[in-house]
Formats: C-alpha cells, sequence, structure tokens
C-alpha cells in the first residue's frame, strides 16, 4: 500500500549551524523564494509577454531562548564586532513526536539584526531574543529522523525580563526599572555584478541604538548630573569650535 502524507501541526523547529544543532526555536519566519515578474510588450502584439526576474530569498527571522549552544552567540558577538562570518545550515521542522518532516537548507548567511527585548522589573512573562539573518540561498529538503540537539527542548531555560542588571560605570543602577528594547542593525550591499543568478550581499554600516532607561525618581539625581556634564561637556566643545574657526571677511 502506498504511505499516505499525514498533515502535521509543526511547533518544533531545531537551528543548525555548520554541522552543530544548536537548539530549539520558539518561532521561525521567512525564508521563502520569490521572484519578480516582468512584463514586455513586443510589437503589435495582443498578448504581454512574462518571464521571472532575478530569485530573492527572503530573510529568517527566528526567536531563541538563553539555552542555546555557543555557535550562535559566538556569531552574534562576531557581527557586532564588523569580524563578519557567513555561515550555512538548516531549520528542521518536527512533530509533536520531534520526528523531523522537513528542512531548510540555507548557505551563507549573515546576520542582519539582533533584538534584545525590554527589560521590565514588573514583567511576568519569558523573553526572547529575535536574530534576523539573509541567506544566498534556500533549499527545502524532505527530512527524516529524530531531532535531538546537545540541549533537550525540556531542558532549555526560560529568560524572564524582569531578571536583569544594568551596569554603567560610575552611576548606581540599581534603581533602574525599566530599559527598552534595543535593536543591533547591520545593513547589507548587493553585489550584482556578473549574470549569477544567486546574487552575494556584503556587509555595510552596523548601526547600534541609544540607550533608554526608567528609573525612579528619587534616584534619578546621579543620572541627572551625568546629562548636566554631559550638556556642559558639549557646550563647551562648541565655544572652543568656534573659536578656531577664521574669521572670513564679507564680500
Amino acid at each position: 500500500m502506498a504511505t499516505i502524507s499525514r498533515p502535521y501541526a509543526s511547533s518544533n523547529y531545531m537551528l543548525n549551524l555548520a554541522g552543530v544543532s544548536v537548539g530549539f526555536l520558539k518561532s521561525v519566519e521567512g525564508g521563502g523564494v520569490t521572484a519578480e515578474v516582468i512584463s514586455e510588450s513586443a510589437g503589435p502584439s495582443y498578448f504581454i509577454k512574462k518571464h521571472l526576474g532575478p530569485i530573492k530569498y527572503e530573510e529568517f527571522t527566528v526567536r531563541i531562548g538563553p539555552s542555546m549552544n555557543i555557535a550562535i552567540y559566538d556569531w552574534i558577538a562576531a557581527s557586532w564586532q564588523m569580524n563578519y562570518s557567513r555561515k550555512s545550515g538548516s531549520i528542521v521542522s518536527a512533530d509533536y513526536k520531534l520526528e523531523a518532516q522537513s528542512e531548510r537548507q540555507f548557505s551563507n548567511a549573515l546576520i542582519t539584526e539582533t533584538t534584545i527585548p525590554a527589560m521590565d522589573g514588573s514583567a511576568k512573562e519569558p523573553a526572547y531574543l529575535t536574530i534576523k539573518f539573509q541567506p544566498e540561498v534556500v533549499q527545502y529538503k524532505k527530512a527524516a529522523g529524530k531531532v535531538s540537539g546537545e540541549i533537550g527542548k525540556s531542558e532549555q531555560k526560560l529568560w524572564l525580563p524582569s531578571n536583569f542588571r544594568l551596569d554603567i560605570a560610575g552611576l548606581d543602577c540599581t534603581k533602574v526599572t525599566k530599559i527598552d528594547s534595543l535593536t543591533v542593525k547591520q545593513t547589507l550591499d548587493d553585489d550584482n555584478v556578473g549574470d549569477a543568478r544567486d546574487v552575494q550581499s556584503k556587509p555595510g554600516r552596523l548601526d547600534f541604538p541609544n540607550l533608554k532607561i526608567s528609573l525612579f525618581e528619587a534616584s534619578a539625581q546621579n543620572m541627572d548630573r551625568l546629562a548636566r556634564r554631559f550638556c556642559d561637556q558639549g557646550q563647551q566643545r562648541r565655544e572652543q569650535r568656534k573659536e578656531r574657526l577664521p574669521d572670513f571677511p564679507l564680500a
């Protein structure tokens, strides 16, 4: 009898990087393959000819917990230090029995965004890091076997956003109640030289966001003094630059 492929609800996703099982993901989005439809009108024809343009691969958006393999954190740290590393790997989807059903393989991916969730002393729900990475090529394949990694799904610990500590040299940060979410962005530039179907991306500018914190007014004296000192120093620098500028006579 022919084997019947039954539908399944996948809620288990295993991330593999360079042959290493990094761990189970909270969620996965993206990774699709698209192409723009180009229309052409040639001569006095009633039909418009259409063909596909260059293939584009969507970036992946994954959410991870704090108990993943160190390989994923090394990849993030290297990108923040502009020591860019292209990673190849796959995302395996499994059913509730952890039986692999499908696999999305990607090649030469670069991290484009890393979002640290907001830290809030009153939060009760677990927090997750959100990572976006852009692959050069994505392939879908059938998978089989049991999904397993160095750290099992039941062993991955939760991360509560209420458990945080801010440390800034010279400042008392023990009364900080909230830190807004932070997103580090890495722009990519496409290298469209040549007639290759798959376009390679090159790292561009790296952008770190501003830090925004909330604290009790009674403990904000140190922060207020720091802000005033920065403002005074900035004003002094502006005045010094004005003094050094040459005085050109008007015609």
